[in-house]
């Protein structure tokens, strides 16, 4: 599990919130593309492993008083390695992609905190970040 941040000026959360983007539809968009980017990350990350993918799964929680989208990116596998880049690449991806869809109103948005919260599997066994 990984999660992140996007922050932007009220004015381009208020389109984002109202689904009137230039770009179009924001969140779907950057779900889609994270999802996409997790089954890719071997492409991306040198020396990444290729692993198959049980389940990827993209949420967001939208904060209205401080205009900041938080992803949260959920990803699984059979095997027994963790599966953490999957999930960091899906978050940063998600966040990558509601910048580029709403950078037309606010150039200013910012990219927050992505980062690890939960791994298990691989050498390192089973890890929180409390």
């Amino acid at each position: 599990i990984a999660e992140g941040s996007v922050r932007m000026s009220p004015q381009a959360y208020r389109l984002l919130q109202a689904q009137a983007n230039a770009k179009g539809e924001v969140l779907n968009t950057a779900r889609v593309a994270a999802i996409l980017a997790a089954k890719r990350c071997a492409e991306l990350i040198p020396l990444c492993h290729s692993l198959p993918l049980a389940f990827v799964g993209v949420d967001f929680a939208l904060d209205d008083a401080a205009s900041r989208i938080g992803i949260r990116a959920h990803c699984r596998t059979r095997h027994q390695t963790g599966v953490e880049m999957e999930a960091m690449t899906a978050c940063s991806v998600a966040a990558l992609t509601i910048y580029d869809m709403c950078k037309a109103a606010d150039k200013g948005i910012v990219i927050e905190q992505v980062r690890l919260v939960y791994k298990s599997g691989g050498k390192s066994g089973e890890w929180r970040n409390d």
